[in-house]
């Protein structure tokens, strides 16, 4: 499925990359070409939208392996992977419902601190047991969360995911369709969201993952500007911290869909960083005894935070983008 643009907004894989991934629907990579922009919890909100608005059922992929994000994002310390016969099984971020499952390297680490000291193949065989080894299950949505600039994890997440179409493809354009199935293809629809914030120091680092993805064949969903503003604790009014409109004059610029804005939400970034996922962390001091329970996590905060309806309105273009179609609020 594709846009009236050149440029593909989708893919969709002639056959699932690996058995794994025979019952996702979906693959959407996240991506951004500058560090500290939110990729990370842009994901993770993503995710919780997709699943908590939506309805659909959620895997989010961390493949930045020296820096992993997303167990934090999600407050997820302390969870690991279970082994079975079958595969890893990855933690869910929501205990009660278990709609987004994560996978991510730190939960694989013996420390919460230790660091991931890796050469290039070594990265790439980890990508594949990822892809492979996880037992992902049916799945709506598989997100996957990359590191920052156009590195070995990229190119490796292109190689495992989409090399075999595109080679099929582009046989098939010189009359050899052999690749090709013979029914319907099975495979899914691949995918990607390019994240920046309004800065020209990031929209200009941005560009260069839109000419990466476009080299290598990467289609992309559209444009998310993070970090747009900030919202008052108080009133909720939204005040610009940065320059405006990078986003969509990037979007604009390289005829890319703009799928939102984004601004920050200092209750839910303290959630984040003080209380947990959907169990919760120690309470800080000065917090009520309630939240030390988990009950002001941010899995569990999402909802009523001023940011849900703002990556509702993401989740369901990107529904739309991939040919999905949205439905209504899943607890309406």
């Amino acid at each position: 499925m594709s846009s009236s643009s050149p440029h593909p907004r989708t893919i969709r894989a002639v056959s699932p990359p690996f058995p794994s991934l025979n019952h996702v629907r979906h693959i959407v990579l996240v991506l951004s070409g500058k560090g500290g922009v939110g990729k990370s919890s842009v994901t993770a909100q993503l995710a919780l939208a997709l699943s908590q608005k939506h309805g659909k059922k959620v895997a989010a992929l961390d493949i930045d392996l020296t820096g992993p994000s997303l167990p934090r994002v999600l407050g997820m310390a302390g969870k690991s992977v279970r082994q079975s016969r079958a595969g890893w099984v990855p933690p869910y971020a929501d205990e009660e419902g278990k709609n987004v499952a994560v996978m991510s390297m730190q939960f694989l680490l013996p420390n919460e601190d230790d660091p991931v000291v890796w050469r290039g193949p070594k990265k790439n065989a980890m990508i594949k047991q990822f892809l492979q080894d996880v037992v992902w299950g049916p799945l709506d949505y598989l997100l996957i969360d990359t590191p920052p600039g156009t590195s070995d994890e990229h190119i490796s997440i292109v190689e495992y995911l989409l090399r075999p179409t595109q080679t099929a493809l582009a046989k098939a354009e010189e009359g050899d369709t052999a690749g090709l199935p013979t029914a319907p293809s099975r495979g899914p629809v691949v995918t990607s969201v390019l994240v920046t914030t309004p800065q020209q120091v990031a929209v200009a680092d941005v560009k260069k993952e839109v000419k990466f993805a476009r080299t290598v064949g990467v289609p992309v969903c559209g444009v998310v500007e993070n970090m747009s503003g900030f919202v008052c604790p108080c009133c909720g009014d939204v005040t610009p911290l940065f320059s405006s409109g990078g986003g969509q004059s990037l979007a604009t610029e390289y005829d890319l869909a703009f799928l939102g804005s984004v601004p920050v939400d200092p209750t839910l970034v303290r959630s984040m960083e003080t209380l947990g996922g959907s169990t919760g962390a120690p309470a800080a001091e000065g917090e009520g005894e309630s939240e030390a329970k988990g009950e002001g996590g941010f899995v569990a905060r999402f909802k009523t935070s001023n940011l849900y309806e703002a990556f509702g309105g993401i989740a369901e273009k990107v529904m739309e983008a991939v040919g999905d179609v949205p439905t209504s609020d899943a607890t309406a």
